[in-house]
């Protein structure tokens, strides 16, 4: 790997080593292997942020079972999933592109980054299970989801959850399961990424060094960058931006004076995971479990209680908690972020979304001020005879919350992308679903930005041989067919075919 080299003027610099970075720089330089790329990372070693495996829940966010994205019925009591639907189709992208990346010997075998592991959503009470049994209709309708089963047999549940059902009083009860759902460790994953990536021609990772500021060119951007082991500046030009340093991209951007990003905020919220490291009890529990996402924090997503494979034995983790920050990196931030990216053009965003989101920061106090009493409390809702002595308190990573002006103090959920007008400087901005669909991001950003990569009709045919279906409408009925082809031999290059 070229560990540490400066390209002086590159086509593209990238800032941040997570998945999302990876993921288009693999992409660019398999599209055009000419181009040069320059990545930038404040920490001594790659991906260590939000991409960590100790960082997020490792769900392959697919719709299955995260209710965040259905979260209303309509007026006549039908369940809206066309978000699920979307967000089901954009981690195809990144299904197909990890198993073109494993054919090629991009990565290394499937099963050191991805494995098979049910998505089950969980409900009780009368109309919670009302709303499930809604749910699972109104999504069985469309092909992505015709597979996924629904119950109310508290027996049938017991089955395939029994942490969940043992020792809970009697109650009404519901869970719907995909089987084919995944557990991804993206840090793994990014990293195996830029192993590759570093072996590349006219292409340099720079750790410990921190972009600290973006100015525009006539042609280009100028980014002044500091060694933080030699104590210097260095000064770096390129043609194309690409930040994708998390909640560190607020303040690089408030640098560029660009006027879209006037009005511009990111509140940091850090998270917790109670974890289990008793292989047994994770080997009764091979599932991802989520649970209904709290009213007063819609944005925050639900708790969930996860197997996950960090290392040569399989763990629980669920939560996540909340906590307070004004942090906006976990490993590489400052207590003083927040104060920094508060500016005379974004103070009335700030001061907005506080006031018509009260629920949410009273929320936050509560989460934050909890015991661990509290946690456990949370847990046994989920597994009703859990042990305190067998749970252990782990910090995850910091999720930076866009505030928008145009919102109006509204918050959204979600992933999006930041584009400078032109198409020469791009941020990823949000959370949830994130990792899982970074393929698909770094294909739209690739589609914006560097729209002449696309135009050759060998560029398309690159493309295709890794996204067969990238310019396809697979939602379509029309095109299912397509859409389970493409499917079936990305889950059998990847090992995660569920019996």
């Amino acid at each position: 790997m070229n560990d540490n080299k400066i390209i002086d003027s590159a086509d593209v610099v990238l800032i941040g080593s997570g998945i999302m970075s990876a993921s288009l720089a693999v992409l660019l330089k398999l599209l055009d292997p000419r181009l040069s790329i320059q990545v930038l990372e404040i920490s001594p070693q790659l991906s260590q942020e939000s991409s960590d495996g100790w960082h997020n829940a490792g769900t392959g966010h697919a719709g299955y079972c995260e209710f965040s994205y259905t979260p209303h019925r309509d007026t006549d009591g039908w369940i809206n999933v066309s978000r699920a639907i979307a967000i089901f189709e954009q981690f195809e992208h990144s299904k197909l592109f990890w198993a073109s990346a494993v054919q090629q010997g991009i990565t290394g075998p499937a099963k050191q980054f991805v494995r098979p592991v049910p998505h089950l959503a969980f409900v009780t009470g009368a109309s919670q299970v009302d709303y499930l049994r809604a749910r699972h209709q109104a999504m069985t309708e469309h092909p992505f989801f015709e597979q996924m089963q629904y119950t109310d047999d508290a027996a049938l549940i017991a089955q395939w959850l029994p942490l969940i059902m043992e020792g809970r009083e009697p109650s009404q009860v519901a869970a719907t399961v995909a089987k084919n759902g995944t557990e991804v460790n993206f840090g793994e994953l990014a990293r195996q990424l830029w192993n590759w990536f570093g072996q590349q021609d006219n292409c340099a990772i720079a750790t410990e060094h921190r972009a600290v500021e973006l100015s525009r060119q006539v042609n280009s951007w100028h980014v002044r960058v500091k060694d933080l082991q030699a104590g210097q500046h260095l000064n770096l030009q390129a043609k194309f931006v690409f930040l994708g340093a998390g909640g560190g991209c607020l303040l690089l951007l408030h640098s560029t004076g660009l006027p879209e990003v006037k009005g511009l905020g990111g509140f940091p919220i850090a998270g917790q995971w109670l974890v289990c490291d008793d292989a047994n009890l994770a080997a009764r529990h091979l599932a991802k479990v989520y649970g209904l996402t709290p009213p007063s924090a819609p944005s925050l997503g639900g708790p969930h209680l996860d197997v996950r494979w960090l290392g040569d034995s399989p763990q629980l983790m669920f939560g996540p908690f909340a906590s307070w920050t004004t942090k906006y990196l976990k490993k590489s931030g400052h207590w003083s972020d927040l104060p920094r990216a508060v500016h005379w053009d974004n103070l009335m965003t700030f001061l907005r979304v506080a006031k018509k989101n009260r629920s949410l920061v009273s929320y936050l106090m509560a989460q934050g001020l909890q015991s661990s009493g509290s946690r456990m409390a949370s847990l046994r809702q989920f597994y009703p005879l859990a042990r305190r002595e067998d749970w252990r308190l782990v910090h995850a990573g910091i999720r930076v919350q866009t505030l928008k002006r145009q919102d109006r103090g509204a918050i959204y959920f979600g992933t999006e992308i930041f584009k400078a007008a032109g198409g020469t400087l791009a941020a990823l901005l949000g959370a949830s679903p994130g990792a899982s669909v970074s393929v698909n991001i770094a294909l739209n950003v690739v589609r914006s930005c560097l729209p002449d990569l696309l135009r050759s009709t060998t560029g398309i045919q690159r493309l295709r041989q890794l996204i067969p279906n990238f310019d396809t409408d697979i939602k379509q009925p029309e095109n299912a067919a397509l859409y389970r082809s493409a499917t079936q031999h990305a889950a059998e290059v990847l090992g995660i075919q569920q019996g």
